[in-house]
């Protein structure tokens, strides 16, 4: 059995395309980091993202581990400012509502489910716990694909997955939903 912390990055900068953590965002990726040093972890993967990327480098820095990107991390959609944020908004409202809708930029939350869920499979051959730092749109699509929409909790639905919030995973079972307890 392979456990997953599914690592919703930290607080990043409020602008478009792919922006870095803010120093809150730092710090909190840095005490996430001391928990998951904890744990047990032997293998980091990142979204590609910067976001992600910069809360990835303490854990693995921690764990004296490398962190390796995939793709399958990345963002259901990331704004990068080509069009309006209104737009973008009610595309990502739209998806939310509709799991096969394919917004403008991005994937259908569906799509995005199963990306991230080809890449738990994937990872079950790595020995031991892995942390993976994604982002919250796609941990919620998984979670929605995985334990169904009634079993999501609606603070997630709605406002999505809290900056530096864990998800645990026994393999493809869910054992824990967006935990800031590590934080407290």
């Amino acid at each position: 059995m392979t456990v997953f912390y599914l690592v919703q990055h930290a607080e990043k900068e409020r602008q478009p395309g792919d922006p870095g953590l803010t120093e809150l965002g730092r710090r909190q990726a840095n005490r996430t980091a001391d928990w998951v040093q904890h744990v047990g972890v032997h293998a980091v993967f990142s979204s590609p993202l910067r976001r992600a990327r910069e809360t990835a480098w303490p854990i693995a820095s921690r764990t004296r581990l490398r962190v390796r990107e995939d793709a399958r991390l990345r963002e259901r959609m990331n704004w990068d400012g080509t069009q309006p944020m209104e737009d973008f908004l009610a595309d990502w409202t739209a998806s939310v509502k509709d799991r096969d809708f394919v917004p403008a930029c991005g994937d259908s939350s569906r799509d995005a489910a199963e990306r991230l869920r080809t890449c738990l499979v994937d990872l079950t051959k790595e020995p031991g716990s892995v942390a993976l730092v994604t982002h919250g749109g796609v941990t919620v699509d998984l979670l929605r694909t995985l334990i169904g929409d009634d079993a999501v909790p609606v603070a997630l639905m709605q406002r999505g997955v809290p900056s530096r919030a864990i998800t645990t995973l026994e393999d493809r079972s869910v054992v824990g939903i967006a935990s800031v307890a590590h934080l407290e």
